[in-house]
C-alpha cells in the first residue's frame, strides 16, 4: 500500500579572530540554575520505542530503538520481548522510523540519509543473518516506498529521483536481492497511485494556477483526464488506495465542501459514497486491512477522533478505551488482524505502545516510549481556543508551569513549521522542558495550519508576514489578558517556517518581545524560493499562487516587502539563530544574511550552525546543545531557571559563529 524531513566551539569567525579555542574553555557556570529542574537529556534525547509494528504474520515485534545512542531496528519474538536484538548497526545517523516489513516476514525496508541531506536510500535487512541489501543507489537519490502486497512477498515498488531530481521515477524491486527493474519514466507527475497487482493507475500534477491535474491510465499506456482538484482542495484531497479488485478507488476529498471526508469512488460509473466525515475538522488519515478495505477515519480537533467504517474498529476503541486514557493510534495489524499495536499518546506520562487481541479483546502493555519520564510531575497540554481579531477560531495548545498558580509568569510562544502542517495534542518536549523551567508555553494553529477546513488554510494566502502574523500577536494578547503571561517577559520559538515567524517578530512587532530563537526562518522570501530543492520544483505553481510570484514585478514587490530583512531598520532585541549547514530547504545563506544585516546595525545577535544536521536536529547530541544554548539564552532575557551547560556539548558539531559573550556558560 502507498507510504504515507568539529566538536569545538568558536567564539567568533576564524576569519575574525584567526585563532580557536579549546572546548574545554566555553564552558563557564550558568546562571539563574534553580532547584529541581529536569535534565535536559531527559526531554530531548532519542525515545526508548518508536514504532512497534507486528510482522506480517504477527509471531514478531520491530521497532526503532537507540543503540550506543543511535537509533537502529530492533526486533524480538512476540512470545519473549527480553529476546529482542538489533537488526542494524549502524553508529553515525538514527535510521529512519519509517520503515516497513516485507510480506517474506524475514526482510525489513528501512531508510537513511547523511548529514542532513534528506537523499533518503532505501535497504532491506534479513533479520536472520543480518545482511543489508541496498535497493536504491547509495548516493544522491531521494527514495519512498510506493506499493507493497503480500501476492508479491519478495517485491516492492519504490520511486527515486536519480534521473531527474524533480520527478520520481518508479521501480519493481526484489528485496532479497536488491535487483531492480524500471517500470515507469516520470518526466510530469508529482503523484503516482498504484494497485494490489502493482500497476500504475492515476497520477497528477500541478498546473500553473496550482491545481492538479489527476490522469487515469488506458490499457495503451495512454493518460485520459480523470479530475481536477483546485488549488484550494489541494492540501485538503488525497487518493489513498484502491480496492483488491481495483474497482474503487478510496480519497479523503474536500471538493464541494469544507471539511475533508473521506469517500469511495467507483472508478465505472464515477459515482462516489461518504464512509465518514467529521463536522469541526478535516479527515486527515483513514487505515485500511491488508484486503484494502478501509476501517477507520481519523479527524484532529483538539484530540483525535477516530470515526469507524467497519464495527470491528468501533469493537476495538471500545476495547482500547476501557484498557486506559489517551489518544489512539493503530499502528500495525497482522495480516489476519487477530493482533494490533496500538500506541496511547498522553500529555502528562510517556506515551505507551500496547498490543491488541482482537480474538480474546485483550490489551496488554508492550513498551513505555520514555521510560525516563516515569514518576515525573509533567504539566498538562490544555486545548485553548483563542478569537483572531478578524473572527477566526485559533486552536492553540497551553502549557503553564507551577508558578503560574502564584500569579503572571513569563511566556514562550512556539510556533510550528510548515506553514501547511498543526500542532496536536500530547507529549511535547519542548512544551514540557520550557514549563519546568518556569515559563508559560503557548502554541498556535494560526490560519494555514492543517486539518481545520479548506476555507482555513486558504485564508492564509497572500498573508505570510501579515494576518498569519497577527493571529500570533492576538494569541499573546489573549495570554496576557487572561493574566498568564507577563508582558515584560514574552519570548518567540519557531523554526522552519517558525523561524520565519520569529524573523518577522523580531522585525514587525519588536515591542512585544523580549527575545527571539529562530531556528532555520527565511529571511528573504525572494532568496528562498530561488534555492528550493529541485524535488520541490513541480510545487512552485502552488507557492507563486499561494505565497506570490518572483517572476512578475507585483508579485516580486510583495515578497520583498514581507521578507524580514527588508525591515531590518526595527529589529533592536536580541536574538538567537540557528542553522544546519546541510538544510536544502532553508539554506544557510537565509540565516547568514540576516545574521551579517544584525551585527551591522549592533542588534545582539548570537548564531550557533551545526555542520552535520540539515532541516532539523536527528543527532541527540546536536539537540542537547542547541537546547543548552537556548535555555541559557531564554533565562538571560525571560528570566526562567537554567540547568548548567555540564557535557551537553559533547560529541555534537555546535559551532558559535558570533556572539558568544552575549549567552551565560559561553565565555572565552
Amino acid at each position: 500500500m502507498p507510504a504515507p524531513i568539529d566538536r569545538r566551539l568558536l567564539l567568533r569567525r576564524a576569519a575574525m579572530l584567526g585563532a580557536s579555542l579549546p572546548f574545554a574553555n566555553l564552558i563557564g557556570p550558568a546562571r539563574g540554575e534553580a532547584p529541581g529542574l529536569i535534565a535536559r537529556r531527559v526531554f530531548f534525547d532519542n525515545p526508548d520505542y518508536i514504532n512497534v509494528r507486528l510482522s506480517p504474520d504477527g509471531t514478531q515485534l520491530s521497532y526503532v530503538a537507540p543503540l550506543d545512542g543511535v537509533n537502529n531496528l530492533w526486533v524480538a519474538p512476540l512470545s519473549d520481548l527480553k529476546a529482542a536484538r538489533p537488526v542494524t548497526r549502524v553508529t553515525d545517523r538514527n535510521i529512519s522510523a519509517g520503515y516497513r516489513w516485507a510480506h517474506t516476514n524475514r526482510h525489513v525496508v528501512f531508510f537513511r540519509e547523511r548529514d542532513g541531506d534528506e537523499n533518503w536510500r532505501a535497504a532491506s535487512v534479513d533479520i536472520t543473518d543480518g545482511k543489508i541489501v541496498p535497493l536504491t543507489p547509495e548516493t544522491g537519490v531521494k527514495a519512498f516506498l510506493q506499493e507493497s502486497d503480500r501476492k508479491f512477498p519478495e517485491e516492492m515498488l519504490l520511486r527515486h529521483n536519480q534521473r531527474d531530481k524533480r520527478y520520481f521515477d518508479m521501480y519493481r524491486v526484489n528485496i532479497v536481492t536488491g535487483a531492480g527493474e524500471l517500470v515507469y519514466e516520470n518526466h510530469d507527475y508529482i503523484a503516482l497511485i498504484t494497485d494490489s497487482t502493482f500497476q500504475l493507475r492515476l497520477a497528477s500534477r500541478l498546473i500553473a494556477d496550482g491545481s492538479a491535474e489527476v490522469f487515469e491510465r488506458g490499457p495503451d499506456g495512454s493518460w485520459v483526464p480523470f479530475m481536477t482538484v483546485p488549488i484550494a482542495e489541494t492540501d485538503t484531497t488525497q487518493l489513498l488506495d484502491f480496492s483488491a479488485d481495483g474497482k474503487t478507488l478510496y480519497l479523503i476529498d474536500s471538493r464541494g465542501r469544507d471539511k475533508a471526508a473521506l469517500f469511495a469512488l467507483d472508478m465505472a460509473t464515477r459515482q462516489t459514497m461518504l464512509l465518514a466525515a467529521d463536522d469541526d475538522a478535516d479527515i486527515v488519515r483513514a487505515i485500511f486491512d491488508e484486503n484494502r478495505r478501509p476501517l477507520a477515519a481519523l479527524a484532529i480537533t483538539d484530540r483525535m477522533r477516530w470515526h469507524a467504517v467497519d464495527q470491528s474498529v468501533a469493537n476495538d476503541l471500545a476495547d482500547l478505551g476501557r484498557y486506559g486514557a489517551g489518544d489512539i493510534s493503530f499502528v500495525s495489524n497482522s495480516d489476519d488482524l487477530r493482533l494490533g499495536t496500538i500506541h496511547f499518546e498522553r500529555d502528562t506520562e510517556s506515551g505507551e505502545y500496547a498490543l491488541l487481541d482482537r480474538k480474546t479483546r485483550e490489551v496488554r502493555k508492550l513498551y513505555t516510549q520514555h521510560r525516563a519520564l516515569d514518576g515525573l510531575a509533567l504539566r498538562r497540554l490544555e486545548p485553548v481556543v483563542i478569537p483572531s481579531r478578524d473572527g477566526l477560531r485559533l486552536n492553540c495548545y497551553l502549557t503553564r508551569p507551577v508558578e503560574a498558580a502564584a500569579g503572571v509568569v513569563p511566556l514562550v510562544l512556539v510556533i510550528h513549521g510548515g506553514p501547511y502542517y498543526r500542532d496536536t495534542w500530547g507529549f511535547s518536549p519542548v512544551h514540557q522542558w520550557l514549563a519546568n523551567r518556569g515559563y508559560a508555553v503557548l502554541a498556535v494553529n494560526y490560519r494555514g495550519s492543517t486539518g481545520f477546513g479548506k476555507a482555513f488554510i486558504t485564508a492564509a494566502d497572500h498573508e505570510w508576514g501579515g494576518k498569519m502574523h497577527d493571529d500570533l500577536i492576538d494569541a499573546v494578547d489573549w495570554a496576557i489578558a487572561q493574566g498568564i503571561a507577563d508582558p515584560k517577559r514574552v519570548g518567540f520559538f519557531g523554526g522552519s517556517y517558525g523561524g520565519y515567524s520569529a524573523l518577522v517578530a523580531a522585525t514587525k512587532t519588536p515591542d512585544v518581545f523580549a527575545c527571539i530563537v529562530d531556528l532555520f526562518g527565511i529571511s528573504n522570501l525572494v532568496t528562498f524560493m530561488a534555492t528550493i530543492p529541485p524535488y520541490w520544483g513541480p510545487w512552485i505553481s502552488v507557492w507563486k499562487n499561494r505565497l506570490g510570484d518572483p517572476g512578475t514585478e507585483t508579485g516580486r514587490a510583495f515578497l520583498v516587502e514581507r521578507s524580514p530583512l527588508t525591515h531590518i531598520e526595527r529589529a533592536v532585541k536580541p536574538i538567537l539563530i540557528a542553522q544546519g549547514m546541510r538544510d536544502v530547504r532553508v539554506v544557510a545563506a537565509e540565516s547568514e544574511q540576516m545574521v551579517n544585516a544584525l551585527k551591522q546595525r549592533g542588534v545582539p545577535v548570537i548564531y550557533i550552525t551545526f555542520a552535520d544536521e540539515g532541516h532539523g536536529f536527528v543527532r541527540p547530541e546536536n539537540r542537547l546543545a542547541f537546547y543548552g544554548v537556548t535555555e541559557a539564552f531564554l533565562a538571560k532575557h525571560l528570566g526562567g531557571g537554567c540547568q548548567p551547560i555540564g557535557n551537553d556539548f559533547a560529541g555534537s558539531s555546535l559551532k558559535v559563529e558570533t556572539g558568544a559573550e552575549l549567552v551565560p556558560g559561553l565565555r572565552g
